[in-house]
Order: C-alpha cells, then sequence, then structure tokens
C-alpha cells in the first residue's frame, strides 16, 4: 500500500503502523475522557487519532452549529467495515451535528468504471437503507449524489486553482500513466467537504469528517487547499499569545489596501484592521494590538484554545468581503477491523467480511472459517491461552458486535488464560452476531420505502 510513507486511498492493501502513521501525519490521540458521551469506537481506542477534534468539542459544549460529513462509494455491497463510520457519524449527529453524506458517484465512476444510474441503485438499496437502520435522524441527514451537486464541481475547479500535479504526486503517487478522470476525482473531494459550510448548504461552521487512515489524503489536500484560500491567518506568537495576520493575494489586494500600484492604502487597510479588531473585541479580548502598515494584529491574552473562535469570526469578515471563508475541516480516524482471511475487508472478496444483509448461515460459516488466534491443540490452548490480537472473532466482538465492555474485558481474560477456547469465542461471535444482523435487517424493513426522506431535495 505505501510507497516512501505514502497511504493510498485506492489501494487494496492498508498499513496498521498507527504509531508511525500519527507521528508521520501529524495527527493527535483521541483522549476518549475529553468527549462528551463518548462512544464504544472512541472508549476502546478504535478511534484513534483526530485533526482539530477539539473545535467541534467546544462546538458541543456551546451549543455552536458544526456539521458532520461522511461519503459513500456505491460499487458493492455494504460490509462491517462501512459500519463504523456511520456508527461516528449517529454519535456526532447525537452531540449535534447535522449530517451530510456524499455519493460518491462521479468517483466510482472515474475510478471503478460504475455507471451514474448503477451508482445511484446501489447507493440508495445498500447504504442510504443501512445508515436509516443504524440510527439516522432524517430530519438532520441530506444525502446528495456528486453527479447532480454543481456546487461540489463548480468548487472542484475553483478550488483546484490552489493546488498543482507535484503536489498530487507527492499525496497520491500519481503519475504520467494515471488516468485524468482518476487525478480529477481528489478535487471533486475537495468540493465535496467544503461545500457544507456554503451559505445555501448551512452556512459558516466546522465540518468533521470521521475516516480511515487510507482516506487522510483527502484530508491533508483539503486542509491545504482551504487554508491557502483564507485571507486572514491566526498563528501563534513566539511571545505568547496569537497574531491576526492579512494573507494578500492576487485576489484581494484591493480589498486588504494593497492595489495594482503596490503601495499600501492606508486609509482602506486601517479600516479592514479596525474591522477585524472590532470583532475580536467582540469575543472578550480587550488587549488588542493592530499594526495597520505590517497587516498584524496581536492578541497577546489569547491561547491556541480560543484560536478556532477567532479564526470563525475572521472568516466571516472575509465572506463579508467578498472571500471565501472556508474553515479547514476536522477529523478523525479509526482502526481498521482485520479482514476474515487476514487481509483487507473487500465487498469483491465476499470471504473477507461480513455484508450487512447476509444470512445468518452465511455469516456462521464466514466465522468459523476465520483466523483464530488459538493454539493448535486444547491442551496446549489451556495452558498457554489465545492471542487476541489474532484472533478475528474476539475483533469483531471488539469492533462491532459486544457493546458491554465488561462483558468484553471478561471474554478477553478468559481467552488469554485459556478458560475459553477458540471454538467457544468463535460462537460467541456467532451468538452475537446474529443478533446484530437480526436486528438491522428488522429496521431496515421498517425503512423500507421511506428512504426519500434522507435525500436532499437535488437527490430526488
Amino acid at each position: 500500500m505505501e510507497k516512501a510513507g505514502r497511504i493510498d486511498p485506492w489501494s487494496s492493501e492498508q498499513s496498521t503502523d498507527y504509531a508511525r502513521i500519527v507521528s508521520q501525519f501529524g495527527l493527535s490521540s483521541v483522549d476518549p475522557d475529553s468527549l462528551p458521551n463518548p462512544g464504544m469506537l472512541h472508549r476502546r481506542g478504535i478511534v484513534f487519532a483526530h485533526r482539530d477534534l477539539d473545535v467541534v468539542v467546544d462546538c458541543m459544549g456551546t451549543g455552536d452549529p458544526f456539521g458532520v460529513l461522511t461519503g459513500l462509494m456505491p460499487s458493492g455491497r455494504m460490509h462491517l467495515g462501512h459500519s463504523m463510520v456511520i456508527e461516528q457519524v449517529r454519535w456526532f449527529q447525537e452531540q449535534g451535528a447535522d449530517v451530510t453524506v456524499a455519493v460518491a458517484d462521479l468517483e466510482a465512476l472515474a475510478t471503478r468504471g460504475t455507471p451514474i444510474s448503477r451508482g445511484r441503485e446501489t447507493a440508495l438499496r445498500e447504504y442510504v437503507l443501512n445508515y436509516a437502520a443504524m440510527g439516522l435522524d432524517p430530519d438532520n441527514t441530506n444525502v446528495y449524489f456528486q453527479s447532480s451537486r454543481p456546487t461540489v464541481q463548480r468548487l472542484a475547479f475553483t478550488l483546484g486553482q490552489r493546488t498543482n500535479l507535484s503536489e498530487f504526486e507527492a499525496i497520491y503517487g500519481f503519475n504520467g500513466e494515471s488516468n485524468l478522470a482518476h487525478v480529477q476525482a481528489p478535487l471533486v473531494q475537495v468540493g465535496d467537504i467544503v461545500h457544507p459550510q456554503m451559505e445555501e448548504f448551512g452556512g459558516l461552521r466546522p465540518i468533521v469528517v470521521p475516516v480511515g487512515v487510507d482516506q487522510d489524503p483527502h484530508l491533508r489536500l483539503t486542509r491545504d487547499i482551504t487554508q491557502k484560500t483564507n485571507w486572514f491567518n491566526v498563528k501563534q506568537r513566539k511571545s505568547g499569545g496569537l497574531t491576526v495576520a492579512l494573507s494578500v493575494q492576487d485576489c484581494n489586494k484591493s480589498e486588504l489596501g494593497e492595489p495594482e500600484s503596490g503601495k499600501v492604502d492606508m486609509n482602506s487597510r486601517t479600516n479592514v484592521i479596525s474591522s477585524l479588531v472590532g470583532s475580536i473585541k467582540e469575543i472578550g479580548f480587550s488587549d488588542v494590538k493592530s499594526n495597520p502598515k505590517h497587516g498584524t494584529i496581536d492578541i497577546p491574552g489569547a491561547t491556541i484554545a480560543d484560536r478556532s473562535r477567532i479564526r470563525m469570526k475572521m472568516l466571516a469578515i472575509e465572506r463579508k468581503m467578498g472571500g471565501m471563508g472556508l474553515f479547514p475541516p476536522c477529523s478523525t480516524y479509526h482502526r481498521f477491523a482485520v479482514g476474515m482471511t487476514g487481509e483487507k475487508m473487500s465487498s469483491s472478496k465476499p470471504e473477507t467480511t461480513i455484508f450487512m444483509d447476509d444470512d445468518i448461515e452465511v455469516m456462521t460459516k464466514k466465522v468459523k472459517r476465520a483466523i483464530s488466534g488459538g493454539q493448535p491443540t486444547v491442551e496446549e490452548h489451556r495452558r498457554l491461552g489465545g492471542n487476541v490480537a489474532k484472533d478475528v472473532a474476539f475483533q469483531y466482538l471488539q469492533f462491532f458486535f459486544e457493546k458491554d465492555d465488561g462483558a468484553l474485558d471478561e471474554i478477553q481474560r478468559d481467552y488469554e488464560s485459556g478458560r475459553l477456547l477458540a471454538g467457544e469465542l468463535k460462537q460467541l461471535c456467532i451468538d452475537n452476531a446474529t443478533e446484530w444482523l437480526n436486528e438491522l435487517k428488522e429496521k431496515r424493513g421498517q425503512w423500507e420505502g421511506r428512504i426519500n426522506e434522507f435525500l436532499a431535495p437535488d437527490a430526488l
């Protein structure tokens, strides 16, 4: 999967060297104790890293609006691996987020050759129906299709001016043999990620995107591009506090008091700085020092925890002045659940995963054949115990089927001590999976014929 440290969103392989990924790509660790009502995936360390999660956690505490965006690739059946994202989306929704779901039908066409019409059918039948069954609230969920939302495509072209092929080669490994539609697909994803901040789709607010680490290239690209568009940068001062600095660009020279002559128009510049200072003082900072000539504002009493609030004020002013005013996306990252055979879960390899609509008999056979962490003989297992790190049945209980942390801890103790045999652990997994699948099937039945309730107006 990885070449020279890259993470590939389309690879059939996946990295599980999470410590290296956190270090190399500058992620922060998730502290479940810092979250309100942490979910099962947070408590168990499955959601293990983030970028700017504290921004949306602050919104949860203050009641300020924030959104969550997720996407689906409509090219195959929905399996357990996909359910982890929806569990997180539902958790964010329960904490106050509005939900936007992007159906990546253009990306599916570009990277997998899936026709638009088939992509729509698959999305509705395989994904949206299961999203409903997993508990998303239709009153606060909007599902749309890339192909029918021109705003996304316009943003892709507009923001594409802020990057180049060299950056794409570094992030994605594209080369002279890359399909041009494939090269364009990440820019459409940038449009997906930022467009919920547009006024017609909810307005300026933080958007968090929960993903597996293989999707981080899209988040890195989007964060880099959005920050390049910002007119006002908010950074830490070496001597403490924060600094707001003007980012003069070709598109905003006149507005920021720097006309074509190159000489600073101090009247215009002072008006801009005064507007920024006034907005900063509105949120409680009285000690504000400005330097219109240099285009800077120092806020000595501000801390890094204040950065997002100040940034949001600056973006709002930028919009009033004609800029895009885009807040870089926040993101969370989850560990991968191992496939039944030890490889990556894949819709194209049914033996690697449990599908959301698998019959109980089919699921049972898969679990019984799955990789075990038990010892070769009962005697050795009683003496040495099992290895939960290798055992698929245990990991599926941990990631999906056993909601009770205490019960899971007891299963782990019994298995590692040798009291619980590998076959018995598999049966526990089968029993829990049976209950989970049957409940999901029942809820799908309740939503049959009603999934239009989740669709945005331009998706109907």
